[in-house]
């Protein structure tokens, strides 16, 4: 019988993934508590130096295996502190949340393929 598991650089960067996918789970809540203040019209207030609070160390985490990923982390950190009214930011934070969202999915899918090796089973 063969199964099939991950060697070991497979699953140093799933693990890295899935801590990606954890952080941008809360820096999306983050985003989201913005959009309410700004609705609100209370103001975003320190939120964005929180989101680039939590978005620094990602990018520092994904940069060594999967740069790509982490320049679009770099430029939404970059949208947070750009200056512009606040409404354009909650959509551009959005927007880059969605993105990096979508790249961790492809590079976790990418990653169980390229890492996945065959083990063979002995029947005792």
């Amino acid at each position: 019988m063969a199964g099939k598991k991950l060697d070991g650089a497979g699953t140093q960067k799933l693990r890295v993934l899935d801590e990606a996918m954890t952080t941008m789970q809360t820096i999306h809540g983050h985003v989201e508590r913005m959009a309410i203040a700004v609705k609100n019209q209370s103001g975003a207030g320190i939120i964005p130096q929180q989101i680039k609070r939590v978005a620094v160390p990602l990018q520092g985490q994904l940069k060594g295996q999967f740069g790509m990923v982490a320049d679009m982390v770099s430029a939404m950190i970059l949208a947070a502190g750009r200056g512009g009214g606040e409404q354009l930011k909650v959509r551009a934070l959005r927007e880059h949340v969605g993105q990096i969202r979508q790249a961790l999915e492809v590079m976790t899918a990418k990653v169980k393929e390229q890492h996945t090796v065959e083990v063979e089973t002995s029947d005792d």
